[in-house]
């Protein structure tokens, strides 16, 4: 009897300290990869500027496995220019951001501005070609800005404090912000009769999202100087592929400074939205396939990259101050740009033969990108897009994957942007540096053996790579600038890309 108690007494002890430690644990277990940066522009759903694009009406919940949290990296509030050429840095945007704010008429209502581009203003072409290593030229910025319906161009000199108005242009608007972006994806929610032809067409309203895709002149309702964009929805119901299953002929006019649905154009309700099965291109999504480890759902076999492990003694260039990379003889200013993507300049080059230094280029970036589709029907003739100009190559840009984006021994920059508010946020690993070898020849010889002579020389084609990619909506842009030892630079911008669906009845 006295055994048994005592057995029962230890099972019920076991029982309670299980009890308490799954307590413990459960109230110890803290939610990761919050993002608690607000969008100026709150839609209610949850969105910021570091939301997916497609960022619906309601917030949906995410399947893609988490990646593990990466170590801390610096919010570059300490970096100081060192080169006439460098980006604003994050006390720049911040001296600059108050000095907007403080300037009539911006300061009626610091609130009702928005800062679509703050940059650099550079220097002139001779004060950099004779600039040397100490003191810079005086820092100054340009901005670009929206108050209560009408764009500014300014000149901030961050040195003396002062504000100075410059010619607008006659026509055109500035780039769209990313804050401004979310806020147009949920627009079209708070219009009864875009809600209206959701429900006709038997969607889920929380399986809707929905794009700002071209702003332009849409006829007299411009008339006024309105700045107007049309959209186009999706249905992400089974999958995140949703340019697979478009709403086909819903189209809206939205203004894009007060968020007002101007008309609602519905062509399509006989058109039924594509089904969803076999278009989810995330891996996770391909491994749940039943065909999973005999082929890839879309017709490619998993294959590991190559690791390309660096010499023992470190990657063959260096970058210096941040910007300046050096490698084989070059020499050359790296940058993020919020609208290029990257610029190149003050591009030189070592003559192997004398050591003297030679100017190759003094500026280079991607000036402009236009995709018109060219279909004349009512929901895609408006198609027609700028994806710098408009969207911009900088704010697109997303952070690189190492060791599938770039090789492990690459190098990573950051980009500094400014939000709407003025506010300076930092993109990480948005560029990479890199050494490139794919087993070519750059140059070889071999005597004969009617010489006698025992000669066999070869020099492996090595090139060094900048890179960076842009997520401009359906399309990825690569854009790489490769270096060789032979003194080219050699510019190539391949795309990958998800197919845009046109579905008819």
């Amino acid at each position: 009897m006295d055994y048994s108690t005592s057995l029962l007494r230890l099972t019920f002890l076991a029982l309670g300290a299980a009890l308490v430690l799954l307590v413990v644990r459960s109230a110890f277990r803290l939610p990761h990869d919050i993002d608690d940066t607000a969008s100026i522009f709150d839609d209610g759903a949850g969105c910021t500027r570091f939301s997916p694009w497609a960022c619906g009406r309601q917030r949906r919940t995410d399947t893609t496995p988490k990646p593990k949290p990466s170590p801390a990296r610096s919010s570059h509030e300490s970096d100081v220019p060192r080169h006439p050429l460098d980006p604003l840095t994050v006390t720049e945007i911040n001296r600059a951001r108050e000095l907007l704010r403080a300037h009539p008429p911006f300061a009626s209502s610091p609130s009702s501005l928005a800062v679509h581009e703050l940059a650099l203003d550079e220097p002139e072409k001779p004060v950099v070609r004779r600039w040397r290593k100490g003191a810079l030229p005086p820092r100054r910025a340009v901005a670009v800005v929206r108050f209560r319906g009408e764009s500014h161009v300014l000149a901030v000199d961050l040195e003396a404090g002062a504000v100075t108005p410059l010619p607008a242009p006659a026509s055109g608007y500035p780039t769209m912000t990313m804050d401004e972006q979310r806020a147009l994806c949920a627009a079209p929610f708070s219009d009864p009769a875009f809600n209206a032809s959701i429900r006709r067409r038997g969607v889920r309203m929380g399986d809707v999202a929905c794009l700002p895709i071209s702003p332009g002149w849409y006829g007299p309702a411009e008339d006024g100087g309105r700045r107007l964009i049309k959209s186009q929805c999706f249905s992400t119901e089974g999958t995140a592929n949703f340019y697979m299953r478009p709403i086909e002929g819903l189209t809206v006019l939205v203004d894009m400074d007060t968020r007002e649905v101007v008309h609602v154009s519905d062509r399509g309700a006989g058109i039924p939205i594509p089904a969803a099965k076999n278009t989810d291109y995330r891996r996770a999504a391909d491994d749940d396939h039943e065909d999973a480890g005999k082929q890839s759902t879309f017709g490619y076999q998993t294959v590991r990259a190559p690791s390309m492990e660096p010499a023992p003694e470190g990657p063959g260039f260096e970058v210096e101050d941040g910007h300046t990379v050096r490698w084989a003889g070059w020499e050359f200013h790296l940058k993020a740009d919020a609208r290029a993507g990257m610029i190149v300049s003050c591009a030189a080059v070592q003559d192997p033969s004398t050591g003297a230094r030679r100017e190759v280029m003094y500026k280079g970036m991607a000036s402009e990108l236009f995709v018109p589709y060219m279909d004349p029907t009512e929901a895609w003739y408006f198609k027609t897009y700028m994806d710098a100009g408009e969207y911009g190559f900088g704010l697109q840009a997303m952070p690189l994957v190492p060791l599938n984006d770039c090789p492990r021994h690459a190098r990573y920059m950051d980009g500094v942007f400014v939000a709407a508010d003025g506010r300076p946020y930092v993109r990480e690993n948005m560029i990479c540096v890199f050494e490139r070898y794919a087993g070519d020849i750059a140059w070889r010889h071999s005597e004969s053996p009617i010489t006698g002579m025992d000669i066999r020389e070869s020099r492996p084609k090595v090139t060094l790579v900048a890179r960076m990619a842009a997520s401009v909506a359906n399309y990825d842009y690569i854009m790489d600038w490769e270096f060789q030892m032979d003194g080219l630079i050699r510019i190539k911008v391949p795309s990958s890309f998800i197919s845009f669906l046109s579905s008819h009845d």
